[in-house]
């Protein structure tokens, strides 16, 4: 690790990675830190399955991958207290990223993020893929409260972004899916492409409403994922027809008609 920061609720971490490859947006790190395993009964197990929210170059060269981190179980918690300059575990990237707005939808213009809580860091990857593409986009990010929040400042920045807190503290007070509502009202719902990353009920409602709109949206899900490499079905969620995607291979990205539901999935996050 070569550097930890709070970042409101949450914790920003860097990793160094020597030898890469670079990830897409919305793949994943299989995560654990390398110490710190005789405590809470030895718990967890298994390395924790993180989607990386930023990239550059790390001091000294290599790959510096950022990780935005929530503190919800012993896992993120010996992850988030990590030092500077501890080891950690981490193998990766895997899983299939977002793809880019004209390949989702042919005739979109831009893109529509939609980030609630943590899973604000998958779409902060591909907002700057975007940005690097010359490609516009809209960012809608949701939290719970300020004391589940993070992130927003340090992967955002101040552009273009609107946000909506459950308890009104910030922004919008309601749902992130209530701006999403909203924007696709004045759009031409043709012209849209939509990506999530989230809760799984902020997520289900997300590909409802974009069903229900024939607007194409790709959803980032979060399962238990014990492997990552598609050997265990931890993660498996149902296709709509019969069936089942593993997410750690056939997604975490997926489109949300290639799904029967996006609650299947919720994630033991600790």
């Amino acid at each position: 690790m070569t550097a930890t920061s709070p970042a409101g609720g949450y914790r920003l971490i860097a990793i160094s990675d020597p030898e890469g490859p670079p990830p897409a947006p919305g793949q994943f790190y299989m995560l654990a830190s390398v110490t710190g395993w005789s405590g809470d009964g030895g718990r967890p197990f298994l390395p924790r399955a993180i989607s990386h929210a930023r990239t550059g170059v790390a001091p000294g060269g290599g790959l510096r991958l950022e990780f935005l981190l929530d503190r919800v179980g012993p896992g993120t918690d010996r992850l988030a207290s990590m030092p500077p300059g501890s080891e950690c575990w981490m193998a990766g990237p895997f899983g299939r990223g977002f793809s880019l707005p004209r390949r989702l939808n042919p005739e979109a213009f831009g893109a529509i993020l939609v980030g609630g809580g943590i899973g604000i860091a998958p779409m902060a990857a591909l907002r700057r893929e975007l940005i690097g593409r010359n490609v516009p986009s809209r960012s809608l990010l949701g939290f719970r409260d300020q004391a589940n929040s993070g992130g927003i400042g340090e992967l955002f920045g101040c552009d273009d972004v609107r946000l909506a807190f459950e308890d009104g503290s910030t922004g919008h007070r309601g749902y992130v899916t209530d701006l999403l509502l909203q924007l696709l009202e004045g759009d031409d719902a043709g012209s849209a492409a939509v990506y999530a990353c989230g809760p799984p009920a902020m997520l289900e409602a997300v590909r409802q409403i974009c069903l229900a709109r024939k607007i194409p949206v790709e959803l980032a899900l979060e399962s238990p994922m014990a492997c990552g490499y598609g050997a265990c079905f931890g993660c498996a969620v149902p296709r709509p027809g019969g069936g089942y995607l593993r997410l750690c291979v056939d997604g975490p990205v997926v489109r949300g008609d290639e799904i029967a539901t996006a609650l299947g999935g919720e994630a033991d996050r600790g």
